[in-house]
């Protein structure tokens, strides 16, 4: 396993998290604990969550997946080994189960200590906004329309101030985004030179069938030395090829989360069917193929893994070795020119 460090700090994650987002719905407690288990006896030492966890998001199982990795931290006592991230849930109909006075001041301490309280820490490495509180270009929507409705007032300064005080008070060390617009991401930086905390990484989707990161962000990430987290590099399974032959179990993510059909629209089942074919005439399954591109990317920080079982997750943590070669990839870049980025 391949180690870097969180941009512009001296935290060392692995180029492979553990995302954990299954854990309390699609898996038990008990089959959280032992992926957490694998993940760290393989050398993956960066775990990621948020109190919005596990999905889809309802008030009965609201923060469970926080109490699964806390329990598993008092059980093992292994938290000085891990690097943990969390976030705090931005606004939506969806989340009014949790509170709806979005990045105020106070929601935000709120939700760190209750995260500390439910995680069984007293610090968390990596807090992150989990998407932007202002309408934008974002889960799906693939470019940005103006909204003159929208009543978002510009408060990053007051974020960062906030997330200020709490890195003095120890509660986190770094900070950073999620589905964050380059826009967003500048505005943020650009706050970073008035003596408030740096935003270290963004986690936005990424993957052989989404690529909309590289138009705008990428650049950011790389001159401003901003980490991509990449999630959903397996696009819900779809990169694995399993729903290419009808071998999803009734507990899938695309039969659970019907609203995420862009991953099984023509246009991706077509692109998947081009890179399983690639990938299988050079030796290697669609999964590792999906997932070793994503991980060799230069503005890739770290590769957002998910699994619901081990067989996955150590097939999963396996395409850290794997290396694409330069036919690979110039099959690769054939396949995303003819059908670009169907799924945003």
């Amino acid at each position: 396993m391949n180690y870097v460090k969180l941009p512009n700090s001296d935290i060392e994650v692995s180029e492979i998290c553990l995302g954990t987002m299954t854990f309390g719905n699609q898996n038990t407690q008990q089959e959280g604990f032992d992926q957490m288990d694998v993940a760290l006896d393989r050398g993956v030492n960066f775990f990621d969550t948020a109190e919005l966890y596990p999905v889809p998001a309802n008030g009965e199982t609201y923060a469970d997946t926080e109490r699964i990795i806390g329990n598993w931290f008092q059980k093992t006592g292994k938290r000085d080994r891990v690097v943990l991230a969390t976030k705090i849930a931005g606004p939506g109909d969806y989340t009014k189960h949790i509170r709806t006075s979005g990045f105020h001041t106070d929601a935000i301490r709120h939700a760190v200590d209750q995260s500390l309280e439910r995680l069984k820490t007293d610090y968390i490495d990596l807090y992150q906004l989990h998407w932007p509180e202002r309408v934008t270009n974002m889960f799906g929507v693939r470019g940005f329309k103006h909204q003159p409705n929208d009543v978002w007032e510009n408060n990053f300064e007051a974020i960062l101030n906030t997330l200020s005080d709490l890195i003095s008070e120890g509660k986190i060390r770094q900070i950073g985004l999620s589905n964050e617009t380059p826009w967003g991401v500048m505005k943020y930086l650009e706050l970073s030179h008035k003596g408030l905390p740096r935003m270290a990484t963004i986690q936005n989707p990424y993957s052989l069938l989404n690529r909309t990161f590289e138009v705008g962000n990428a650049e950011v990430s790389l001159r401003e030395n901003i980490g991509l987290l990449a999630y959903s590099p397996l696009a819900f399974g779809v990169l694995s090829g399993k729903y290419l032959h009808g071998k999803q179990a009734a507990n899938s993510r695309l039969e659970l989360f019907p609203r995420m059909s862009r991953y099984s629209s023509e246009a991706s089942t077509e692109a998947t069917r081009r890179y399983e074919k690639l990938a299988l005439q050079h030796g290697l399954t669609l999964t590792e193929m999906a997932l070793a591109f994503v991980t060799s990317r230069p503005f890739v920080t770290s590769n957002i893994i998910g699994a619901t079982t081990l067989k996955q997750l150590h097939e999963n943590i396996d395409s850290a070795s794997v290396v694409l070669t330069d036919e690979i990839m110039e099959g690769i870049e054939a396949i995303q020119k003819e059908i670009p980025d169907p799924a945003p």
